[in-house]
């Protein structure tokens, strides 16, 4: 039996493109449903394989629907990291499906968007993951400063990186964006 003790948000990005970011939902239990945890959180080295145990864990295992929707976000992670991007947001739509309010999964489907360069697309799911409540909302806003600022909105741009370094202090992704504009008074 999958047993459900956390899950954690992580926002990786990719410092010399502005453009991508990837967020990350873990879940910790026992069984496949723990494998599959244990891959996507540390760097698995075989991308085959931790997809494999991922899909075991939702084939084989016993599951609240609350768990499975967090292990279809993990396989989803360990897709939008291997380029799978498609198969990705299936796995963010079914976890949605099963946890509406599953913030995380909002989040990482509002990523995979960025990843695609369709930053126009990325901006709702993002905002229905800050409207959620998500727990790491220093990453959603990271994440809706890159889609605001690839769509034109540089003043919601440099507020959303200011409100991330705002909620994580000292967080040197959001200082070098912020470093990156000039303010200027209006006439």
């Amino acid at each position: 039996m999958f047993n459900f003790r956390k899950i954690l948000a992580v926002l990786l990005i990719c410092p010399a493109i502005a453009g991508i970011s990837q967020a990350q939902v873990f879940v910790i239990g026992t069984g496949f449903g723990t494998d599959c945890y244990n891959k996507t959180a540390n760097a698995y080295a075989s991308f085959l394989d931790a997809e494999q145990t991922c899909t075991r864990a939702l084939r084989e295992e016993t599951m609240t629907a609350k768990n499975r929707a967090a292990t279809y976000v993990n396989r989803g992670v360990l897709r939008m990291r291997a380029g799978k991007y498609e198969e990705s947001l299936t796995d963010y739509a079914d976890a949605i499906a099963l946890n509406p309010d599953l913030a995380e999964a909002y989040l990482n489907k509002g990523s995979v968007y960025i990843y695609q360069r369709d930053f126009a697309s990325a901006l709702a799911p993002i905002n229905k993951s800050l409207e959620l409540g998500i727990t790491d909302a220093h990453a959603a806003y990271y994440n809706r400063g890159i889609a605001r600022e690839n769509t034109g909105d540089i003043n919601g741009a440099y507020d959303d990186y200011a409100r991330a370094l705002e909620l994580k202090p000292d967080w040197d992704l959001a200082i070098m964006q912020l470093d990156r504009f000039e303010i200027t008074p209006v006439d």
